[in-house]
């Protein structure tokens, strides 16, 4: 974490601090000149600073500038030296990610959400494995795993990768179809 915040959900004075509507709402790109500050709230944690790993669990969210995670258990390992910042986040139990794209033409975000029974972000990639049955949904469309060894990555582009059989839902709103005709 280039820098972190660790704080009992209870203690949120405002919505824009509420870590449960952060988590499920969205989430805007950090700009690039300011530190990245990820957020960890949860009922337990431990820290083992010999080895750089920290340990939450017990209702974990997680508010960070590029994805909101929500899980049963985070289990966190920092970079050695200097920086200390963020290498790679471990999520297990009941995975809950949201994570926004921005519209190129200036529109709305796609926000797409996966679900898994574990999730591993990466920060040297950007990327988001989920594993365990996984299922992601971008708007009305939607991607399950028919295996629950089938794999899901989601890109720092948004883009997914699927290893593994799956089956795909695309639904179209009836009042966009009208109008085409």
């Amino acid at each position: 974490m280039a820098a972190g915040a660790l704080a009992a959900p209870g203690k949120a004075k405002s919505a824009e601090k509420d870590p449960v509507k952060n988590a499920l709402g969205g989430n805007a790109p950090a700009p690039l000149d300011k530190p990245i500050v990820t957020e960890i709230y949860a009922d337990e944690a431990s820290f083992d600073s010999e080895n750089y790993i920290g340990v939450f669990s017990g209702h974990v969210i997680v508010n960070d500038p590029r994805f909101n995670i929500q899980s049963d258990k985070l289990t966190i390992y920092l970079s050695k030296g200097d920086s200390r910042g963020l290498e790679r986040a471990v999520a297990e139990g009941n995975v809950g990610v949201v994570r926004e794209q921005p519209d190129p033409k200036g529109g709305p975000a796609t926000r797409s959400i996966g679900r898994a029974e574990s999730a591993v972000y990466t920060t040297k990639d950007g990327n988001v494995e989920l594993k365990g049955s996984p299922r992601v949904q971008s708007g009305l469309n939607t991607h399950a795993a028919t295996s629950p060894d089938t794999i899901m990555v989601i890109n720092q582009s948004g883009q997914l990768l699927t290893r593994g059989p799956s089956r795909t839902e695309i639904r179209q709103d009836p009042k966009t179809e009208a109008t085409k005709r």
